[in-house]
C-alpha cells in the first residue's frame, strides 16, 4: 500500500499533527497559463532512454514512451508541459478541481485511483510504457508498479532548492520521454515571464510587499493554519518577482510547510498581506470559520483588508504552468485598482 498524505488544503482524512518535523513525514501530504512548448517529443525509432531518478535508481525507459501513467498531479503537469498527455492519472476529478485552471487536463485519461493508494489493476490494464511517481512512498510500494512498467520517481520538492527542484524534475521528465528540448524551452519561457512580472511589480510600487501564503482548514472543530515558510515553492516564486515572504516561522525540509493556529498569526508584521487559495467544494475557513474569531479580527492585516483569496484551481505544488498562473493571479490581486 502507498503511504502518502494528500497535499490539498482541504479537510484531510486524518488529523494533522503539529510541528514542522511531523509535516515532513506527512507532506507527501490561475488565471492565464503558458502555452505548451512547440517542440514535439522525439520521433519514433529512437533508442531506449536510461535516466537516474530521485531514488538514485537508473531507470531504462522504452524509446518513444507515450503511454504514461502519472501518480501525482505535478507529474501530470510536467508531462503535459513537454507534450505528453498521460493515459492514466490518479484522482482525475481532484486534479480538475484543484489544478485544472493553472494547468488544464489534456485528453481523457483513465482514473487510476487515489494519489494515496492508486489501483494496480487499473494501471496494469493500461499497459503503460512508463509510470511517473513522486518521492516519499515506501520503497516496497514500487515493486508492484515495476512489474507493470518502468517507474520514474521525481523528487517533487526540496526546501533547500524549491525552484531548482521543479526545474530538475521537469527536465527529468523531458529526458524520459525524449522531449528534453521542450523542457528547457518551458523553463526559459517561465524565467522570461518572471522577469516581465518583476518589472510589473516594480512599476506598480509593489516591490518589497510582505506576503504570507497559507492554507486554512478545520481539524476536529479547530482551525489549523499551514503557512508556506522559506523553502516552500510559492515564496521562492513570488520572491523572484520582488515580493517578500512575511511568514517568520520554519517549515519542513521537503515542502517548506509549517503549521500554526490563529494565535500564531500574531507573529505577522502589521503590513503583511495574507493570501490563500481554496476550491468551491471546500469551506473557506478564513471567511467562514474565522469571521467571529476575535484574535483574527484584531490582526492589523485583517483590519486593513489585506486578506486575499486567489482564483480556484491553481495547484500550489505544481510545475511552471501552475506557477505562472499563481504569480499572474498574485500580481493582479495586489495591483492597485486604476
Amino acid at each position: 500500500m502507498f503511504q502518502r498524505i494528500d497535499l490539498r488544503g482541504s479537510a484531510l482524512p486524518r488529523p494533522v499533527l503539529a510541528g514542522a518535523a511531523v509535516l515532513t513525514a506527512l507532506a507527501l501530504a490561475a488565471c492565464g497559463t503558458t502555452e505548451a512548448p512547440a517542440e514535439s517529443p522525439q520521433a519514433s525509432g529512437g533508442e531506449p532512454v536510461t535516466v537516474t531518478d530521485a531514488r538514485g535508481v537508473e531507470v531504462e525507459i522504452p524509446a518513444d514512451a507515450r503511454d504514461v501513467v502519472a501518480l501525482e498531479w505535478v507529474a501530470v503537469e510536467h508531462l503535459q508541459t513537454v507534450g505528453v498527455a498521460p493515459v492514466g492519472v490518479a484522482d482525475v476529478a481532484g486534479y480538475e478541481e484543484w489544478a485544472g485552471t493553472g494547468a488544464p487536463l489534456e485528453g481523457e485519461p483513465t482514473d487510476v485511483g487515489t494519489r494515496i493508494e492508486p489501483s494496480i489493476d487499473a494501471i496494469a490494464g493500461l499497459a503503460p510504457d512508463l509510470i511517473v511517481a513522486v518521492a516519499g512512498r515506501d520503497d516496497g510500494a514500487y515493486a508492484d508498479l515495476e512489474a507493470i512498467a518502468p517507474v520514474l520517481v521525481l523528487q517533487g520538492a526540496d526546501a533547500a532548492a524549491p525552484l531548482e527542484t521543479t526545474y530538475e524534475d521537469l527536465r527529468l521528465v523531458g529526458q524520459a520521454v525524449g522531449a528534453a528540448d521542450a523542457a528547457d524551452a518551458a523553463i526559459a519561457e517561465f524565467e522570461a515571464h518572471v522577469e516581465e512580472l518583476s518589472a510589473t511589480v516594480d512599476e506598480a510600487g509593489l516591490a518589497g510587499t510582505s506576503i504570507a501564503h497559507m492554507d486554512g482548514y478545520e481539524n476536529g472543530g479547530q482551525v489549523e493554519i499551514r503557512p508556506y515558510a522559506d523553502g516552500a515553492l510559492l515564496p521562492a516564486a513570488f520572491e523572484a518577482i520582488g515580493f517578500e515572504n512575511g511568514w517568520p516561522g520554519e517549515g519542513d525540509p521537503q515542502y517548506g510547510l509549517g503549521v500554526t493556529d490563529v494565535e500564531g498569526l500574531t507573529a505577522l508584521e502589521d503590513d503583511t498581506h495574507i493570501v490563500y487559495l481554496s476550491v468551491g467544494s471546500q469551506r473557506d475557513v478564513f471567511q467562514d470559520q474565522l469571521a467571529d474569531n476575535a484574535i483574527w479580527n484584531e490582526l492589523p492585516t485583517v483590519q486593513a483588508g489585506n486578506v486575499h483569496r486567489l482564483p480556484d484551481g491553481i495547484w500550489l505544488f505544481g510545475g511552471v504552468d501552475s506557477l505562472t498562473a499563481y504569480l499572474d493571479a498574485l500580481v493582479e490581486t495586489l495591483s492597485p485598482t486604476p
